[in-house]
């Protein structure tokens, strides 16, 4: 049950981002500057408590692996941020939510056994609560839809899969800590290729952008991966899918009460129905426990 909590916990917290990030924007800063400070706030708060377990130093094999695990992590935040530049953020969240039908079908490639009824039940459940929540029964929702928000949008949902699929199989030997600085220094690399870190230097982080992107590293690399590591190898990248839509509900919630963004019946009934879709396969498990122990 600590386990489910805590991935339970990792998807609440990435919840929190897309609120962080609309403050941002709308100070002025730009993609570029908000990533990268993320992602290098990010690598500094997962290698701090990582340097008191260095005793177990993985390997070098294994170090490549979370470095490449980090890469995903990365990619989902470069696309889902620049989603945020052209569409709202009800519509990127529920394009991003694709990562729910993808976890499982990925888990079900892998382990070539087709998902359980329990599972089918509850994706069913997270897509439907997601189009009620997200707003697009709303009017005029789907003609929010752009483009190349909607192709960035969708490329997050895959590179979140990965990390999902990757986080639970990739070195699992290695103490978490030690995996989540490895995973953060691969976001860290990928964001630093892709936007220099400028910031550092041009006086910006301290005019104002430091709040944002500690936040931002501490909710959205410190918590959820250190989370997810500790959590995924115990439940699965298809359980780890479906706890993962705990994102949305906080997501719906933090603008509620941060940005004061109205909330219509429609979406606190969505979110209601992704609730229901998160519980479901933990109380199916454990009616069925308790079926076979009264049988034996």
């Amino acid at each position: 049950m600590r386990y489910i909590l805590l991935v339970f916990l990792g998807a609440c917290s990435y919840g929190i981002l897309s609120t962080i990030v609309k403050l941002a924007y709308a100070q002025g800063y730009s993609p570029a500057e908000v990533i990268g400070g993320q992602m290098f706030f990010g690598f500094l708060l997962t290698w701090l408590p990582a340097l008191f377990f260095l005793r177990t130093k993985p390997n070098r094999r294994q170090l490549l692996l979370l470095v490449a695990v980090g890469l995903a992590v990365g990619s989902t935040g470069v696309f889902y941020y620049n989603a945020l530049q052209y569409i709202p953020a009800s519509i990127a969240i529920v394009l991003l939510f694709q990562f729910t039908w993808m976890g499982v079908l990925a888990e079900a490639v892998i382990s070539r056994q087709l998902p359980k009824k329990q599972t089918l039940l509850s994706l069913g459940l997270l897509l439907a609560g997601t189009i009620l929540a997200g707003g697009l029964l709303e009017t005029g929702g789907l003609a929010q839809f752009t483009f190349i928000g909607v192709i960035f949008g969708l490329l997050a949902a895959v590179a979140y899969t990965l990390f999902i699929l990757f986080s639970g199989k990739a070195a699992v030997t290695v103490n978490p800590w030690i995996r989540s600085s490895g995973m953060a220094t691969g976001s860290f690399l990928l964001v630093a290729c892709i936007y220099p870190p400028v910031f550092i230097w041009n006086g910006v982080l301290w005019d104002g952008l430091f709040p944002y992107v500690f936040l931002l590293a501490f909710f959205g690399i410190l918590i959820p991966t250190v989370c997810f590591n500790f959590g995924v190898p115990h439940t699965g990248p298809g359980m780890a899918a479906i706890l993962g839509a705990a994102e949305l509900p906080m997501a719906v919630f933090s603008s509620f009460i941060i940005l004061h963004e109205s909330v219509s019946l429609l979406q606190v009934t969505g979110v209601v129905i992704i609730l229901i879709g998160i519980i479901l396969p933990e109380l199916m498990r454990k009616r069925g426990k308790r079926q076979k122990t009264s049988l034996s």
